[in-house]
C-alpha cells in the first residue's frame, strides 16, 4: 500500500507488526480495541441499560449467550479474512460478483446510520461535562478530535494508542460507578444459567450491535491494512479476537451490574437518558460528570471505528476510494456531523440499526464460512471443522431469531 495515500502507513512501516518478526502486543491490542470501542457506543450504553430495567437479572442471560454467540461469529470471520488476506468484501465478490458490492454498502450505509448517533453522543457528553457547550458545538470539537486522528502521518498507530487510552478510560469510569451500587451479583449469576424471562430480540439487538454490520470487520481490517496476514498470523488473530470480545463483553456486564444494582434499589430510570440517570443515582453529581466521560470516550471511539471500517468497505467500489481512503474517512466523519447539527440525532435509527446489524451478520458470516472452503481463496488453510460447525450454528440461529425480530418490529 502506498504510504502517504491512505490513512495507515505503509506494509513496509508496519511489517515489524506481523508474525515473522514476532507477536506486535500494541497492534493487536490496537486492533482488538477499535473493535470492541467500535461496538462500545451510545447505543451499547442505552441499550444496555434500558434491557437491564426490563430483564432485571435475567438480563445476565442475555448477555452470556450474545458473548458465545459472538466468539464464535467473530473468530470465524477474523481468521478468513487474515488467511485470505483479503477484505471481506472482496471475499465476497470473489465468491459471488456483485455480493461484495451489496455488503460494501449495507454495511457503510449501517456505519453512517450509527455515526450520526455517535456524533451526537460524543456532543451530549461533552454537554454533560461543560454545561456552556451545546450538544452541536460538542459534536462539532469532538468532529474536530476525530478528524485530526486522521490527518497525522502516523494515523494507523495513533488510532491504535487513543482506542487503547479511550477503552482503559471507559472501563475504569465505570467500575467506579459499579462499586457504588453494590449490586445483587449472587442473582446475576443465578439468572445467567436460570433466567426467569428470555428476550429474543434482546439477544439480537446485542449480537448485531457487538459483532454486526462493520463491527466485527474493524479489527479484521485493521490486521490486513497492516499487513498481519497468512497462516502464521492465526495466533494474533485468536488472541486479538478473543481480547476485542472480551473486552466490549467486560463492559457489557460492568454496566449491567451498576445498572442491576440501581434498579435493585427500587429506582426507576428516566426514560429520555437511562445511562445518565443511572450514574446519577449511583454517585451523584460526580456520577452524572463521570457520565459525560463514559459517554463521550465511548461516543469519540466509535465515530473513529465505524468511520475506518465503512470507508475500508467502499474501498472496492472504486480505486479512487482505495488511493484517497483518508480523504474519504474524514469526508465520513465530516458528513455523520453535519447530518446531525442541522437534521438532529435519530434516536429511533439508532436503535433500529442495532437489531438490523443483526440481519447482515448471518449474511456475512455465512460468506465467510462458504469462503473458508474455497482454496483460490483460503489456500492451503484448513478451516477448523468444529469452528464451522459453531460458525453454521450461528448463522442459522441469528436467521431465525432476525426473523422473528422483524416480525415482532413491522407486524406486531
Amino acid at each position: 500500500m502506498a504510504a502517504e495515500k491512505i490513512i495507515l502507513p505503509s506494509r513496509g512501516t508496519e511489517a515489524s507488526a506481523s508474525p515473522r518478526s514476532g507477536f506486535n502486543w500494541s497492534l493487536i491490542m490496537g486492533a482488538a480495541f477499535l473493535m470492541a470501542t467500535s461496538a462500545v457506543g451510545p447505543g451499547f450504553l442505552t441499550q444496555t441499560t434500558v434491557f437491564t430495567q426490563t430483564l432485571g437479572a435475567s438480563f445476565a442471560f442475555v448477555i452470556l449467550v450474545s458473548i458465545l454467540l459472538d466468539i464464535g461469529a467473530q473468530l470465524n470471520i477474523w481468521r478468513v479474512i487474515v488467511v485470505s488476506k483479503k477484505r471481506a468484501q472482496d471475499i465476497a465478490n470473489e465468491l459471488l460478483p456483485g455480493l461484495g458490492f451489496a455488503i460494501a454498502g449495507a454495511v457503510a450505509l449501517g456505519g453512517l446510520a450509527f455515526n450520526i448517533g455517535n456524533i451526537g453522543g460524543a456532543g451530549m457528553g461533552m454537554n454533560v461535562l461543560f454545561p456552556s457547550l451545546s450538544p452541536i458545538a460538542g459534536a462539532g470539537i469532538s468532529a474536530v478530535i476525530a478528524v485530526t486522528i486522521f490527518l497525522l502521518k502516523d494515523a494507523g498507530k495513533v488510532m491504535d494508542r487513543f482506542t487503547v487510552l479511550m477503552g482503559g478510560a471507559l472501563i475504569a469510569m465505570t467500575l467506579y460507578v459499579l462499586f457504588s451500587t453494590e449490586p445483587p451479583v449472587a442473582q446475576a449469576m443465578y439468572r445467567s444459567v436460570w433466567p426467569e424471562h428470555i428476550d429474543v430480540i434482546a439477544i439480537v439487538t446485542l449480537v448485531g450491535g457487538t459483532v454486526g454490520g462493520y463491527i466485527t470487520f474493524a479489527g479484521a481490517h485493521r490486521l490486513v491494512d497492516a499487513g498481519v496476514t497468512g497462516q502464521e498470523a492465526l495466533p494474533q488473530v485468536n488472541r486479538g479476537s478473543i481480547s476485542a470480545i472480551s473486552l466490549a463483553s467486560l463492559v457489557r456486564i460492568i454496566l449491567f451490574l451498576a445498572a442491576l444494582g440501581v434498579i435493585s434499589q427500587g429506582v426507576t430510570l428516566d426514560p429520555s437518558n437511562p445511562p445518565a440517570s443511572m450514574f446519577q443515582h449511583a454517585a451523584g453529581n460526580v456520577g452524572y460528570k463521570i457520565f459525560g466521560l463514559v459517554l463521550w470516550a465511548a461516543a469519540i471511539t466509535s465515530v473513529i471505528g465505524a468511520a475506518y471500517t465503512s470507508v475500508s468497505f467502499l474501498k472496492t467500489l472504486h480505486p479512487l476510494i482505495e488511493k484517497h481512503a483518508r480523504a474519504f474517512i474524514i469526508g465520513f466523519i465530516v458528513t455523520s456531523t453535519l447530518i446531525f447539527c442541522f437534521i438532529g440525532k435519530p434516536v429511533a435509527l439508532l436503535i433500529i440499526a442495532g437489531a438490523l446489524n443483526g440481519f447482515i451478520l448471518p449474511v456475512t458470516l455465512g460468506t465467510m464460512l462458504v469462503a473458508a472452503k474455497k482454496k483460490a481463496i483460503i489456500g492451503s488453510y484448513q478451516h477448523p471443522a468444529w469452528m464451522s460447525l459453531i460458525g453454521w450454528g450461528i448463522t442459522v440461529m441469528m436467521a431465525m431469531m432476525s426473523l422473528y425480530t422483524l416480525y415482532n418490529m413491522l407486524l406486531k
